[in-house]
């Protein structure tokens, strides 16, 4: 049996580049060239043959500061959101939410510029450090939260609008897991100012969570939601509850 050589130290590069790049958003990234950026990038995909990384990379630098303001107003959402943070610094500094938020939109804007296997790289780089896994495929609006962080995972062609509000241990995701499903959307759209308590499961693509809506903890959801409902799991019979409430 013939093996194929990869260059598994490019997993080393790709988090050493993440990291560095989270840093230099928040500092310098906007403002400079970060030349000692673009040489650990053009270096890894020089690694993975992706060519013309030089300009890649040019244009990837164009997205950094509309990043930063996209992850300000996440920033913002957890000071408002969250009882304990009693600061901005806080977020930006404690909360691995906010750091698996930052990296998702920094790989996204690779996986949108159709760079390969980098955006997935980054994304597992963030899952390891804040038990959060989100594909870098995601379409997620402004003012995300992410509270606790741990154990939860967004699909690739998952869709959250604004103001949404997600707990430890939520999965948003597919319905069945086959190799012909994957050109189809498979995983669910969050409509704006939503708020998923922890555990809950909601799967399939065609499912719409309806906006202003709150999904209790522990509930497994796989069909639409109406606006402005209240989903529950009620423990002793067993059933899933709804209940809709005029705004």
């Amino acid at each position: 049996m013939k093996f194929t050589h990869y260059d598994l130290s490019l997993k080393d590069d790709v988090a050493l580049f993440t990291k560095q790049l989270f840093y230099a958003l928040f500092n310098d990234v906007c403002k400079e060239k970060a030349n000692h950026l673009e040489q650990i990038f053009v270096k890894i995909c020089k690694g993975l043959s992706i060519p013309k990384a030089s300009n890649t990379w040019k244009n990837y630098q164009e997205s950094f500061c509309e990043i930063r303001k996209k992850l300000d107003l996440d920033a913002q959402a957890f000071e408002k959101t969250d009882p304990a943070c009693k600061s901005l610094e806080e977020v930006y500094l404690a909360y691995p939410g906010f750091h698996a938020i930052a990296v998702y939109r920094l790989s996204n804007a690779l996986y949108k510029m159709k760079v390969p296997v980098i955006p997935r790289m980054m994304s597992e780089y963030a899952h390891s450090l804040t038990g959060t896994d989100i594909h870098p495929g995601a379409s997620i609006g402004a003012s995300f939260f992410i509270d606790h962080a741990t154990g939860i995972v967004i699909g690739e062609t998952t869709i959250i609008n604004a103001n949404v509000k997600i707990y430890q241990g939520v999965t948003l995701g597919g319905l069945q897991v086959k190799k012909e499903l994957a050109s189809i959307k498979r995983h669910p759209t969050i409509g704006s100012n939503v708020t998923i308590y922890a555990n809950a499961t909601i799967l399939g693509g065609n499912v719409v969570i309806g906006k202003d809506s709150i999904i209790g903890a522990n509930v497994c959801i796989v069909d639409t939601i109406p606006d402005g409902s209240v989903v529950t799991y009620d423990s002793e019979n067993k059933i899933i509850t709804r209940a809709s409430y005029a705004k």
